[in-house]
């Protein structure tokens, strides 16, 4: 079996994110995998924590990450996405950099950066 560029690692972890497919998703993951904001608190690590997360997300049904851009650097690959979610106050969006660390075929890091939350009212 080979292993899968950190590129392709991360656009399958992307699609499953999309499709709300919970175990493609932590399949992208190490089964150690942490999850950080930026220089900052550990929001998750291994996957049971993130399965957690993950599908308290996917509850929402607006939920799309949609790809602006992306910078790959050896096996760090560095997302800049636009999330439609549905907050509290209403359906919006938030931009969100994702900045993460694949080795052996897994995403091992992942560490994010939220932008300022628009609603749709705002947009």
């Amino acid at each position: 079996m080979s292993i899968k560029s950190p590129l392709a690692v991360v656009q399958a972890q992307l699609d499953a994110y999309n499709g709300k497919d919970i175990e493609a998703l932590l399949n992208t993951y190490a089964f150690d995998a942490e999850q950080f904001t930026l220089h900052g608190e550990r929001l998750a690590q291994g996957h049971d924590e993130m399965r957690a997360r993950f599908l308290l997300r996917f509850a929402e049904p607006d939920l799309h990450a949609r790809l602006l851009s992306r910078v790959v650097m050896g096996n760090i690959v560095i997302d800049f996405e636009l999330i439609t979610r549905n907050f509290p106050e209403g359906r919006g969006t938030v931009e969100m950099l994702c900045v993460y660390e694949v080795l052996n075929g897994r995403i091992q890091q992942a560490s994010f950066s939220l932008g300022e939350k628009k609603l749709v009212a705002e947009l």
